[in-house]
């Protein structure tokens, strides 16, 4: 999951048009009615941010996936008065750099995302033992409650990899090639895993940088080529679904792509049939929902989840989907 680090960057709410039908309309409309004094979430009445809350992600150079993540934080943010920070690295030591910068300006609030748990363990404790209430979301969910989160917002990653190996199954597949573009990303290894598990042929993964789509190209071409048994890929992310497409056609392979993750152009390639299905996520979510609870916990103490992750994934959307993705795709919600 792949964009461009932006320490402490400051991301100015815009809004977004889409329906306001969401799984905590109903507490946020009680709770801004039970604040007539303009201290509930949801009070849109009052310019002055109400509180400030900073995100930090494992994000590298080029994934469009966080741009969706923003724009539903940034949705959520504008409604419930609330300054909204962004910064984002694909190191795990830089990423508890940014925790810290957080820290220091005394925000209200953070969601960090634990792709390398290790490198955020200490931090996150941290934030917690200073009472800033923290929420991940996307990877780590395993170590959420042990950091001391709230709760953690987003997919059982072994569980949605589960989902694909069925799914290959069920399509005949017999051989299947799982690349992984981020190493040491713990979420990117259980969706390879699951998929073994879930699969009754045989499952090899590929590392590759996901930062240098070329040689992420070259590197599938040459094993496509090497091994002409592979009848399947699978991407763990929404960029690299084209650049599999593209090694495909080099190598002169026959191998359906299956990827995780949606935007703009995986719908294309859906509509085109050069990818047969996806795994959406749902990261507009990821970002609202967190951003959302983060309001709510400051202003009617709600809590998500009961000691359990809140899943927005998988769901698994292929060609006939495509008709309503490129709505959404195209205003940035999916």
């Amino acid at each position: 999951m792949i964009g461009v680090r932006s320490a402490r960057k400051v991301r100015t709410a815009r809004p977004v048009t889409l329906p306001a039908a969401t799984t905590l309309v109903a507490a946020l409309a009680l709770v801004a009615g039970c604040s007539a004094s303009g201290d509930g979430a949801g009070d849109e009445g009052a310019a002055t941010p109400r509180m400030t809350i900073g995100m930090v992600s494992h994000s590298g150079e080029g994934d469009t996936f966080w741009d969706i993540v923003q724009n539903g934080a940034e949705r959520a943010a504008a409604k419930d008065r609330v300054k909204f920070l962004y910064a984002n690295d694909k190191e795990g030591a830089k990423q508890a750099e940014l925790v810290q910068s957080y820290i220091d300006q005394k925000v209200d609030g953070l969601i960090v995302t634990l792709a390398k748990p290790e490198a955020l363990k200490a931090v996150v404790r941290k934030a917690v033992a200073h009472g800033i209430p923290v929420i991940t979301i996307n990877s780590g969910g395993q170590f959420s409650k042990a950091y001391g989160a709230l709760t953690h917002i987003g997919q059982d990653e072994s569980v949605a990899g589960k989902a694909v190996g069925e799914e290959l199954g069920r399509r005949g597949r017999k051989k299947v090639l799982c690349v992984i573009h981020e190493q040491g990303n713990v979420s990117l290894e259980d969706r390879c895993a699951g998929v073994r598990k879930g699969f009754s042929g045989t499952v090899e993964n590929l590392d590759v940088d996901g930062t240098n789509a070329p040689a992420s190209q070259s590197s599938i071409e040459a094993k496509l080529q090497s091994d002409s048994s592979i009848d399947s890929i699978v991407t763990l992310g929404a960029p690299m679904a084209a650049v599999s497409v593209k090694a495909k056609q080099e190598a002169g392979s026959k191998a359906q792509i299956a990827t995780f993750d949606l935007n703009v152009a995986v719908v294309k390639l859906l509509k085109a049939k050069d990818v047969t299905f996806a795994v959406d996520q749902q990261p507009y979510l990821q970002g609202y929902e967190a951003v959302d609870l983060l309001a709510l916990h400051k202003a009617n103490a709600n809590v998500l989840g009961g000691g359990r992750p809140v899943l927005t994934g998988p769901q698994l959307v292929s060609g006939k989907d495509v008709p309503k993705l490129e709505e959404y795709t195209g205003r940035g919600t999916r």
